[in-house]
């Protein structure tokens, strides 16, 4: 049953990769749309069947693959899992329905989108170390191609930077996951059979700090992000969809599944640093957003702010917390992913992304009533204004973050104020002021319109219906946290209070 998650996105790409050329543009997309449209109802219909009861892994495939190294193709889904899946899926989608039709080279654009999908997916349902880096790294050609080849101006630096840090983070996780095997004197790569309880705190700690370095430059958390701004901002609008909508959750899901999940104890002794980590990074997001011109570099600069929340409530490690962490996870997704949408139409039909230059795009001589109109939603949204899903995430987080790390979280709190600000910022300077001229942009389509709904159905209705956005992970995240020792917990308590 998931193996079809992984395995027709990547059937999908190679097929598409050896279509004939003859065939048009606009049916190579067609039939890539069809092929993740089928993932993402399978995606759907595996949520409906899924035991929220449940905290472990369900739908499990097995079958053994090499012995001699450990490696078996070992995969299911729990509550920390069940949301990426339907994240990646949906956002394919959408990736792919708001590219262009006319799209160069349209048979390798496709198929590494679908690619990636496959990867993605493959990593959020390994049971295996080795197998969740396999899939893990599976997207990073596809990506520096992605950002290389229909990028901006700078697409080759943007894409070689992006090679560089992610290749890095890839190098340092296996070293980790190697560490783990060899040290706990396992000779299976199964999340079940590494036992790293009896190792020395030390050793737990230098293999956890591999692990959070890892995944951070992934997220990416600072002092790590500065491939993000230009990977974002030279990719297209689909390819930063997927940059900041999916592989950033691939880094949180890590830290959360392989450095809280496998070290609690370690976990616990330096919680106190990722949560200070984490305002910062919520801190730094923000107030350089707020100095941007460029309104998609604003746009990815938040997106370093917003992974700090989750940093920190990974932290408090409170069941509360997790809830959030997965929550936001979710909702960031679908915000980051309309907001880089809109984006790119604004783009499309003014020519430019300058706050300077750009002004009254809501009046209706503009042509952008309705864009405009989703734009001040996104913002909102982003902001955490109540009623949309972001509220309720950033919330949850806050309220489940307090009670161990009080001061981080006002940071935190500071820093989701700051949000309001830069996107004021963005809504005054592009939807409303005096028009400087009676320029009327081209008219947007339906067709362009249709993804930025369809989030926007998402952030309302998950925001005012928020249990269906916390209940698939309560039962995953309650165990994860009772595994952590309750002598570490008070540790944490007394620390973050002093």
């Amino acid at each position: 049953m998931l193996s079809v998650l992984i395995w027709l996105p990547i059937f999908a790409a190679l097929f598409i990769a050896i279509l004939p050329i003859s065939i048009p543009k606009y049916r190579i997309r067609l039939i890539a749309l069809i092929f993740s449209g089928i993932v993402l109802f399978w995606n759907l219909f595996i949520l409906l069947k899924f035991d929220i009861s449940n905290p472990g892994m369900q739908f499990k495939e097995y079958l053994p693959w090499n012995e001699t190294l450990g490696l078996s193709y070992q995969i299911g889904v729990d509550g920390l899992s069940i949301l990426m899946l339907v994240l990646n899926s949906l956002l394919t989608w959408i990736a792919i329905y708001s590219s262009s039709k006319e799209t160069e080279r349209p048979r390798l654009f496709y198929s590494m989108i679908l690619l990636v999908s496959g990867g993605v997916a493959g990593a959020f349902l390994a049971e295996n170390l080795l197998l969740f880096f396999l899939f893990y790294e599976l997207e990073l050609i596809p990506f520096y191609l992605l950002i290389s080849i229909w990028g901006g101006t700078k697409r080759g630096y943007a894409g070689m930077k992006f090679l560089i840090y992610t290749a890095v983070s890839g190098a340092l996780i296996l070293a980790t996951f190697l560490g783990m095997v060899w040290l706990s004197g396992s000779t299976n790569f199964a999340f079940d059979a590494v036992s790293i309880e009896n190792l020395s705190t030390a050793k737990q700690i230098l293999l956890l700090a591999g692990i959070v370095l890892g995944f951070g430059i992934k997220i990416p958390l600072i002092p790590f992000h500065t491939w993000l701004p230009d990977a974002y901002v030279e990719a297209s609008a689909p390819i930063a969809i997927l940059l900041g909508g999916v592989l950033a959750k691939l880094g949180t899901y890590g830290l959360l599944r392989f450095g809280l999940g496998m070290f609690p104890h370690a976990w616990s002794i330096i919680a106190p640093t990722l949560a200070i980590w984490g305002a910062i990074s919520a801190i730094y997001g923000a107030v350089v957003a707020i100095a941007q011109k460029d309104i998609k570099r604003m746009v990815a600069y938040s997106s370093v702010g917003h992974m700090g929340y989750i940093l920190l409530a990974g932290a408090a490690s409170t069941p509360l917390a997790l809830v959030g962490a997965v929550a936001q996870m979710f909702s960031h997704g679908i915000i980051l992913a309309i907001l880089f949408h809109l984006v790119g139409v604004v783009e499309a039909k003014v020519g430019t992304r300058e706050l300077d230059k750009l002004n009254g795009l809501m009046s209706p001589i503009r042509g952008l009533p309705l864009i405009s109109a989703l734009l001040v939603l996104s913002g909102m949204a982003s902001a955490g204004i109540p009623g949309l899903t972001g509220f309720i995430a950033e919330f949850i987080v806050f309220q489940g973050s307090f009670s161990a790390f009080p001061i981080p979280t006002i940071l935190c709190i500071v820093a989701s104020g700051l949000t309001a600000v830069y996107f004021l910022i963005l809504l005054n300077r592009t939807c409303f002021g005096r028009l400087d001229n009676i320029a009327y942009y081209p008219k947007v389509l339906w067709s362009e319109k249709i993804p930025a709904l369809i989030l926007a159905a998402f952030i309302i209705f998950l925001g005012v219906q928020p249990t269906w956005l916390v209940r698939w992970s309560e039962s995953t995240t309650t165990t994860m946290v009772a595994a952590i020792p309750p002598l570490e917990k008070t540790v944490i308590s007394e620390v973050a209070l002093k």
